[in-house]
């Protein structure tokens, strides 16, 4: 991945650092005025690594939603609501890893958390995109425009939004623990490459898109009872089109399938948008981080050393058009 650059869902990164970098208990890591600094924690040191390698980051932040997704909104804040009962529970009768577990699953992004996050990526030297409506579609849009080699995500949803190439778990290795079990997986980067898949699956993206329905999506979550990947793969590929199975096997919908469809085919994306890597500001990074957000100076200012060092390495690699 060396001189490559991921248009990275902002979103989606912020949700993983709220998750994991919490403390023993599960609380999250916060400043001396409380506000929550595990976000920015993650952007700090995943960034480092990433740029030391020569790996170049745009993150795409999401605007507003679809209205169709209302319902996979609250869907979330529900699962939210009653994870933060069991980690109370959890917590008042001291059983810190079930805390711990339970912590993970109530994460809650606030507008101050968005904000910080464009902030220190600006400071960083790390361009950031206002995306008009859904982030994996405007990151799936800069990298499918040829303004980014892939998608970073770890939703698949990227795909169905069009994305060439969608890059996940590009910072975790080794092995993962499964929740509430007492096993590990082994986890690795893994590059997904639209058109060979859909040749392999031997349909079109629109067919792919009609698969995602059926299965069920973030417009349309409970997707249809009794339909799993391998059987929607089937039935798109005999009868062609959601329509036509619906026909067939008399499916029910309360969603606009049509209007599923036109968000993933034909998305709101932005045109107007700069993709440039600046010289990281080491003194402000200092100032917001370690006087206004409580950071440790010495971790910062390592972090820092290894960031300028990657910036050097790519700008000695690209035109110098691409920088301020």
């Amino acid at each position: 991945m060396r001189g490559k650059s991921i248009a990275i869902d902002a979103l989606n990164a912020i949700y993983q650092f709220l998750s994991i970098i919490r403390k023993p208990d599960g609380a999250l890591l916060k400043d001396r005025s409380g506000r929550i600094t595990s976000h920015l924690s993650g952007l700090l040191y995943r960034n480092s690594n990433l740029i030391e390698k020569g790996i170049k980051p745009i993150y795409v932040f999401d605007g507003k939603p679809p209205h169709l997704k209302k319902t996979e909104i609250l869907r979330r804040k529900e699962i939210r609501t009653k994870a933060r009962i069991k980690y109370k529970d959890a917590l008042e009768k001291g059983d810190i890893k079930r805390a711990k577990t339970y912590a993970q699953a109530t994460s809650k992004l606030e507008d101050y958390m968005i904000d910080d996050s464009k902030i220190l990526l600006t400071l960083m030297g790390i361009p950031w995109v206002q995306a008009p409506s859904e982030g994996e579609a405007q990151a799936a849009h800069i990298t499918r425009s040829g303004n980014s080699d892939y998608c970073g995500s770890q939703d698949y949803d990227s795909l169905l939004f069009g994305a060439p190439r969608l890059i996940r778990n590009m910072t975790i290795t080794g092995k993962r623990k499964l929740p509430r079990r007492k096993a590990y997986v082994e986890v690795i980067p893994e590059i997904i490459e639209l058109g060979k898949l859909l040749e392999k699956l031997e349909i079109t993206r629109e067919q792919l898109v009609d698969i995602g329905i059926l299965l069920g999506t973030d417009f349309n979550p409970k997707g249809f009872k009794g339909i799993g990947p391998k059987r929607a793969l089937k039935l798109i590929r005999k009868f062609g089109s959601f329509e036509k199975i619906s026909k067939s096997m008399d499916l029910e919908s309360s969603f606009d399938i049509q209007q599923i469809r036109e968000i993933f085919l034909n998305p709101k994306v932005n045109d107007e948008y700069q993709i440039k890597w600046g010289i990281p500001d080491n003194e402000g990074t200092l100032k917001f981080l370690c006087e206004q957000r409580s950071f440790s100076e010495n971790r910062v200012k390592k972090a820092l050393s290894r960031l300028t060092e990657g910036l050097s390495e790519i700008k000695r690699n690209v035109t110098l058009e691409t920088f301020f």
